[in-house]
C-alpha cells in the first residue's frame, strides 16, 4: 500500500504505533489515498490532535466542525467521505467511535 513508508499501519491504514505520526506521515498516508494534502487539511488535523490530547478522544464531527468554524457539509465536501476518520488516520489518531 504505502511503500515509502516505514511506519506499521493496521488492515485499514491507521498507524499502529502513534508515536510514528509526524506531518511527513500525513502527507504520504494521505497520498495513499489518492488526496493531495493542503494546509487547510493539515490544519484540520493538528486541530485534531490537539483536541485529542485535550480530552482522550476523538472529537465527534459536530464538535469539531463548529470549533474550526465550517460546516459538517464543508467537512463532506473536503474530504468527500468520512471526515473525521481520515482526519484521524491521516493524523495518527485512533479511529473515530460510530464510524463504519
Amino acid at each position: 500500500m504505502t511503500e515509502a513508508l516505514s511506519v506499521p499501519l493496521d488492515n485499514e491504514g491507521f498507524l499502529l504505533n502513534r508515536d510514528d505520526w509526524s506531518e511527513e506521515v500525513a502527507v504520504e498516508l494521505a497520498k495513499a489515498d489518492d488526496f493531495e494534502m493542503t494546509d487547510q487539511v493539515m490544519g484540520f488535523i493538528r486541530e485534531a490532535r490537539a483536541m485529542y490530547e485535550a480530552d482522550g478522544v476523538v472529537p465527534p464531527i459536530r464538535i469539531f466542525a463548529k470549533k474550526q468554524k465550517v460546516s459538517t457539509k464543508d467537512l463532506y465536501d473536503i474530504f468527500r467521505k468520512g471526515p473525521m476518520k481520515l482526519i484521524c488516520k491521516w493524523g495518527g489518531l485512533p479511529k473515530p467511535t460510530g464510524c463504519v
